[in-house]
């Protein structure tokens, strides 16, 4: 069992609530748009961390995390973009990557919009944990904390960080 700490578009912005929430999560992914490497690093010190890197992210995040991150947590496999869209609306090219890959877990950032939804065409679900950043649309700093055991994905709990 993994308790999994996931946050996207920090925009070089990291609010201190990260680290109380995050406190008992096992790995913290990053769906993209660090911002800065310090957030990168402030991540890293304080829990194992994957991600992928965003479409502001410059080139020593690019150096150290993919454009697609694909692997598996658990019995869980997961497929995490930065610019994916959702379903019904996924960007260019993400329904067939999907399609090929099959996970069971899709993670994207970019638009701010906090969402959760399966994708009943695609028997997947798809998490965009909205941005807990400081720059960007969005009202409300927000995270996603959720559990995978085996190959069940569960217990997801929204947090949120107040406006920005």
């Amino acid at each position: 069992m993994k308790i999994i700490g996931l946050l996207s578009d920090t925009h070089s912005y990291l609010p201190a609530q990260v680290f109380e929430h995050f406190k008992d999560c096992d790995e913290i992914w990053h769906a993209g748009d660090f911002g800065s490497y310090q957030i990168v690093e402030e991540l890293k010190a304080f829990k194992p961390l994957r991600g992928v890197y965003g479409n502001i992210d410059g080139q020593e995040i690019r150096n150290e995390f993919p454009l697609e991150n694909i692997f598996y947590c658990e019995k869980v496999k997961v497929l995490m973009k930065h610019i994916g869209g959702y379903p019904k609306k996924y960007a260019p090219g993400v329904k067939e990557l999907i399609a090929k890959e099959k996970p069971q877990l899709f993670i994207s950032g970019h638009s701010h919009i906090l969402k959760i939804v399966y994708d009943n065409e695609l028997h997947c679900l798809h998490i965009n944990p909205g941005a807990c950043g400081q720059q960007g649309w969005h009202q409300v700093k927000t995270l996603v904390k959720f559990v995978i055991d085996e190959k069940e994905i569960k217990d997801c709990k929204v947090i949120e960080l107040g406006r920005k």
